[in-house]
């Protein structure tokens, strides 16, 4: 049995009898006279009013029977199941407390155990001390302030009041700030940082012809107000939404859950209010009468993996997701390391085991069925089929199942019967047909197959000609369910029809029930409403965006700054706990977390902000002068060079190409990929190559599968959706410039470009200049136009003469294989260069 202590105090042993006092004549007086005493000279010091080291206060009677986290540390008149004994005995598993000095004497054992069994009385007008109230210095736990921006010596360089809190600390260290960016390099810097995507050359020419003082105001406006805006800035919140289209472990099994990325999307371009984007993915559900988008946006937490597998126990796993949810709530609005807790108390943060637990209490009460982990899923027809009435036309049809299916249920001795039976005729190419999950669920034995084996093995036989016929009535279902209207479907969060007990779980082990708990916030931060009765996801859901917790703002603006500087204000970007790094500039930060509160959470306002700021606008050419003072720029006395995210490189090259499908949202979608992908995976999977305009949508829309992720994305450092990624790594290898030379999209990508490319009438210089622009935005200097127009004469040459490679090479509809292949050489170089896939 788990101790109740964690520690107690070291003080001399108090020398106590009991033969004096007897338990049944004077049971109060017993507890003021020695029980008191003794507990307060051993114990009070770890577990007392102004420490509760786990949970429990022992200077108090009423406190040792309330207990801590591993429960009641005294049962009345019960002292052999009373954890206060186990732990001064040693016995039932428990620690020896106190833990360091002498144990108690068998006389105060005697003493306690007399007083427990005599019913553990105290005085009724024992004075309880007020516990003291968690509290920390740390600076994130502190109010947010807002604080208007210094003066500053050159008053001429800020643009925004982001520029004057950056310029005060450089005039500080007496550096100066970089020059400008060159007008095109500002250009793609913007148009890659808001849309993901390279500006066309028309726009290049139209941005540089435009000499109007407002010219690049005016860019930043409709690159907001593009709706490539809401795919970009997505895909970051779906990296911390832990999005994927399949449900994760080892059978990774397919999820329809793209409706909520097109709610992220849509949400974005629409600019809803930080404060109402949160609301409605924690608890769209609960709101009053919540719209059927709220009831999409809770899609969120239902991003957690779903365990599949044979012989695994339910409940385990419905836990691991509340877990998740936990988890992910900690990491993406209150940067901190909240998991750290699920086991024992934060061992750095002022976050205790019971807060942890009390957190878990808003998500347990969450709808689970452990027949089909996947529900709940709703519907989700569009504005036409509403208006047309099918929502109403499907209710009917289900209904009328309903009635069959009612009827039906006579018959399941039968259809089972029939089920055994087939399967025992099935041969291995009947199951080789078979869809990949139910072949998977026919080739385990009996003994080995999950409720979910079972649930699509028999929704698969009951389809079957030979079923339908032997039992008329799953006919009839079929017929009924084909004449259903089809609605795209996606999963959800709702609140369970009954109630759940939520308690601490020692060392974090759900089969180990500590103390029960309710739904409450970490204490070290501001309160809930008081006398708050039934708290809810929705109040947990307002209250991490109330205009007095400290650390959703701030961690929130401090991402959006990490994206367009490489680097947050506080690098630990999911740390803001004592063991992570102070902000570099703490009165910027307060500042934007307080401007963005005060102006309603208007995410575009705060991009807005930054990009139209004089320190995003610097050069990121590398400053020899501040090297040595800076060497990450920490200082921000320039930009800084960050490679592409992985989806945004395969979409410069789609736009570079010409080739990119400017479609948005839908069913996600399946572009080549090589061959072998699955041969490492359970379960393989059906993956169709589009072979129309869908293979070349943005990456954003690729079916991502957790145990197999897109392999030319995954180079490029795709994060594991299994988990919650506030922040990308970035690393450099071989075998990225080798998926940009040699992966078969890229090389499709080239031929595209060398399409367009010789589209362009003119000579080899005018086609390479706007190979160059394409592809960098920029026109070339002479020396690399002369240098690939000596690599485009080389190629072609070389192809000239080996004309099955040049065909192997070109596009099928090539007039001059050669001349083609040639081309498509020089485009693979300009896709593989480093400032192509890098955002200046």
């Amino acid at each position: 049995m788990e101790t109740v202590f964690r520690s107690c105090c070291c003080l001399a042993a108090v020398i106590l009898t009991a033969s004096s006092v007897h338990a049944e004549d004077q049971p109060s007086g017993l507890y003021a006279q020695s029980v008191k005493p003794l507990l307060t000279a051993k114990c009070v010091r770890c577990h007392g009013p102004d420490k509760q080291q786990s949970g429990l206060r022992l200077d108090t009677a009423r406190g040792a029977i309330a207990g801590g986290d591993s429960g009641p540390a005294v049962i009345p008149k019960k002292s052999a199941d009373s954890l206060l004994l186990h732990a001064v005995t040693a016995t039932n598993g428990a620690s020896k407390m106190p833990p360091e000095g002498p144990p108690l004497s068998e006389a105060e054992i005697r003493l306690l155990r007399d007083w427990i069994d005599a019913g553990a009385l105290a005085p009724v007008d024992e004075v309880i001390a007020e516990s003291q109230p968690t509290r920390s210095d740390h600076w994130s736990f502190q109010p947010v302030r807002p604080i208007p921006p210094p003066t500053v010596k050159n008053g001429t360089w800020p643009q925004t009041g982001i520029d004057a809190f950056i310029l005060s600390r450089l005039e500080a260290e007496g550096v100066t700030p970089s020059r400008d960016a060159e007008r095109t390099t500002l250009l793609r810097r913007v148009h890659l940082d808001l849309l993901g995507l390279p500006p066309s050359p028309e726009l290049v020419d139209e941005f540089l012809a435009d000499t109007a003082p407002d010219a690049y105001d005016r860019l930043i406006d409709r690159l907001l107000a593009s709706p490539h805006f809401g795919e970009r800035w997505g895909r970051d919140w779906l990296d911390a939404a832990r999005y994927a289209d399949s449900n994760g472990y080892t059978r990774d099994m397919p999820r329809t859950i793209w409706k909520y990325r097109d709610w992220v999307i849509d949400a974005i371009n629409a600019n809803q209010p930080f404060d109402e984007f949160t609301v409605e993915q924690i608890a769209g559900d609960l709101l009053p009468e919540p719209t059927l988008a709220q009831r999409v946006a809770t899609g969120f937490h239902r991003n957690t993996l779903i365990n599949e597998e044979g012989g695994t126990d339910p409940e385990q796993f419905r836990v691991e997701a509340v877990v998740d949810r936990v988890n992910t709530t900690g990491a993406v609005y209150l940067g901190l390391t909240v998991g750290c807790a699920q086991c024992h108390n934060h061992k750095y943060d002022p976050i205790s085991q019971r807060d942890y637990y009390q957190l878990f209490a808003f998500y347990n009460t969450t709808a689970f069925n452990a027949g089909n982990p996947a529900l709940p899923i709703i519907d989700v027809p569009t504005a036409e089929q509403i208006r047309g009435g099918e929502p109403q036309r499907k209710q009917q049809i289900r209904d009328e199942i309903a009635k069959l299916e009612s009827e039906l249920k006579a018959q399941t001795d039968a259809i089972q019967a029939a089920q055994d039976a087939w399967e025992l005729t099935l041969t291995m190419d009947d199951k080789k047909a078979l869809p990949f999950n139910v072949k998977n669920a026919v080739d385990l034995p009996l003994r080995d197959r999950s409720d979910i084996h079972k649930r699509d093995l028999a929704a698969f036989f009951r389809g079957t000609k030979t079923a339908r016929e032997q039992f008329p009535l799953l006919d009839q279902i079929a017929g009924l369910k084909q004449s259903e209207p089809q609605f795209p479907t996606t999963m959800v969060v709702e609140e369970n029809a009954e109630p759940r007990e939520s308690y601490l779980m020692l060392r974090g082990d759900f089969l180990r029930r500590g103390a029960t708990v309710t739904a409450n916030v970490p204490a070290v931060l501001p309160p809930l409403p008081a006398n708050e009765a039934n708290r809810t996801r929705l109040d947990l859901a307002k209250w991490l965006v109330s205009p007095d917790q400290p650390l959703t703002p701030r961690v929130y603006v401090n991402r959006v700054w990490q994206r367009y500087f490489g680097r947050g204000l506080v690098e630990t970007e999911n740390d803001f706990g004592t063991q992570g790094d102070r902000p570099t500039h703490p009165e910027l930060l307060d500042g934007l977390a307080a401007e963005f509160v005060r102006t309603g959470w208007d995410v575009k306002r705060l991009h807005r902000l930054i990009v139209t700021s004089a320190v995003y606008r610097q050069s990121s050419d590398q400053r020899p002068d501040v090297v040595e003072l800076d060497p990450v720029n920490k200082l921000l006395a320039r930009q800084n060079r960050l490679r592409l995210d992985a989806e945004f490189i395969r979409d410069a090259a789609l736009s570079a190409s010409g080739l990119l499908t400017t479609e948005f949202g839908g069913p996600p979608v399946t572009p080549p990929q090589p061959d072998g992908v699955f041969e490492f995976t359970q379960d393989k999977k059906p993956w169709t190559t589009a072979t129309d305009r869908q293979r070349y949508r943005r990456g954003l829309y690729t079916l991502l599968l957790r145990s197999s992720l897109y392999p030319s994305m995954s180079v490029f450092d795709f994060p594991d959706p299994n988990v919650a990624c506030t922040r990308r790594t970035r690393s450099n290898t071989p075998l990225q410039s080798l998926t940009l030379a040699n992966d078969q999209t890229f090389v499709e990508f080239a031929r595209g470009l060398a399409d367009r490319i010789l589209q362009i009438e003119g000579d080899d210089s005018t086609r390479l200049r706007a190979a160059v622009k394409f592809c960098l935005s920029r026109e070339p200097a002479s020396l690399e136009l002369s240098r690939l127009s000596a690599f485009l004469h080389e190629q072609r040459t070389a192809f000239t003469r080996n004309a099955d490679a040049a065909k192997e090479l070109a596009t099928e509809t090539a007039v001059n294989p050669a001349e083609t292949a040639a081309w498509v050489a020089v485009s693979r170089v300009l896709l593989n260069l480093d400032e192509f896939i890098t955002r200046e």
